[in-house]
């Protein structure tokens, strides 16, 4: 199991657009992929989950992945995080 915690870092925030971009990456991998905010922690390929967690600009978020392409699939999504789900940070 990996576990990382990323800064959001795009001015919206994990609005619709950059949810459906979160868990569309996280359904291309067959590893339980979560995202926690505080003390709500959602299934990262659920977009209805990731909108519900409201993470606006500098929510600290912990994406935690356990399975067979763990390593892969946290590389891939904290940097999709990182790169502010490519828009303007």
């Amino acid at each position: 199991m990996l576990e990382k915690m990323v800064i959001v870092r795009n001015s919206l925030g994990l609005h619709m657009r950059a949810a459906g971009l979160f868990s569309q990456a996280a359904n291309r991998f067959v590893s339980n992929i979560y995202i926690q905010k505080g003390l709500m922690k959602v299934n990262a390929k659920s977009i209805m989950g990731v909108m519900m967690l409201a993470a606006g600009k500098g929510t600290e978020l912990t994406i935690t992945v356990d399975g067979p392409d763990e390593e892969k699939a946290i590389k891939e999504l904290v940097s999709l995080v990182e790169n502010g789900f490519e828009e303007s940070c």
